[in-house]
């Protein structure tokens, strides 16, 4: 059976962009993540005149959420069967290609909402009003997404290296203008610095930059402890928690002494 086409199916769902982002909270609660992903296309793309519309905090998070799903369950099918109980079986190898194929098709879709629409209409609103915190925030994330999207294309496909280029200059961007504009104890700036030590660490294969960065990002929190947000205190300590988890595993003894392909995936933020 295949999937239907939620924003094909529902005629009155893109008339008004509030119908939007009902049915993406719908599909949510409902777990259809899939259709929550054709819905929140739809509401990047929405335009009113000539210029697409930008979307507030609670929008990107759905957007966030949808392809997180979606692009979760094909990275632990795709870990599933790549264990060793399976290595060299010819059926196994044609269902990972099947896999690799929807995960290629799910990445290229939410980067090109990213790197087309999303990210420019930042740029674009940042040299109008030269320096506003909330724009570069959303900046922040957009790239972290950016450069999210890229590693786990590069997880799965190693036969493009510009995969890995793509994802290491993009968390770099962010990563700069982060520390330029967003607190230590920022939860966007921590989720960046926890997933970019990952990708230094998992695709990058630089232990000592993965180290370098999480212990940098960790340290600046702690330092700022008391300035952190009450609406973001979980978010930004389960964060700094998961640095700490991931420097110790990185850092121990009997971890130093694996191959990195050996390795179990490594926590990152959402």
């Amino acid at each position: 059976m295949t999937e239907g086409d939620i924003t094909k199916d529902f005629k009155d769902l893109s008339k008004k962009r509030e119908n939007l982002v009902f049915m993406a909270r719908a599909a949510e609660s409902a777990e259809r993540y899939s259709d929550m992903c054709q819905i929140m296309k739809l509401l990047v793309e929405w335009k009113e005149g000539s210029d697409p519309q930008p979307l507030d905090i609670e929008e990107r998070n759905l957007l966030s959420v949808a392809y997180k799903n979606v692009i979760g369950t094909r990275r632990a099918s795709h870990r599933c069967l790549s264990v060793e109980d399976y290595k060299g079986n010819t059926l196994i190898g044609e269902y990972k290609k099947l896999i690799e194929e929807e995960l290629n098709n799910i990445c290229e879709e939410i980067l090109g909402l990213l790197t087309n629409t999303l990210v420019p209409g930042v740029v674009k609103a940042l040299k109008a009003k030269e320096s506003d915190a909330k724009l570069n925030e959303a900046l922040v994330f957009y790239l972290k997404m950016t450069g999210d999207y890229y590693r786990y294309l590069a997880e799965i496909i190693h036969s493009n290296a510009d995969f890995k280029s793509q994802a290491k200059k993009t968390y770099s961007d962010a990563l700069k203008i982060a520390e330029e504009h967003l607190l230590p104890t920022h939860p966007i700036r921590l989720g960046l610095a926890l997933n970019f030590s990952v990708c230094h660490y998992e695709i990058l294969h630089d232990q000592t930059a993965a180290c370098d960065l999480a212990k940098r990002a960790f340290d600046a929190a702690i330092a700022k402890l008391d300035s952190i947000d009450e609406g973001s205190y979980k978010d930004s300590t389960l964060i700094m928690q998961l640095l700490r988890d991931n420097l110790t595993l990185w850092t121990s003894p009997e971890n130093m002494k694996k191959d990195d392909d050996e390795e179990e995936p490594q926590a990152d933020a959402e």
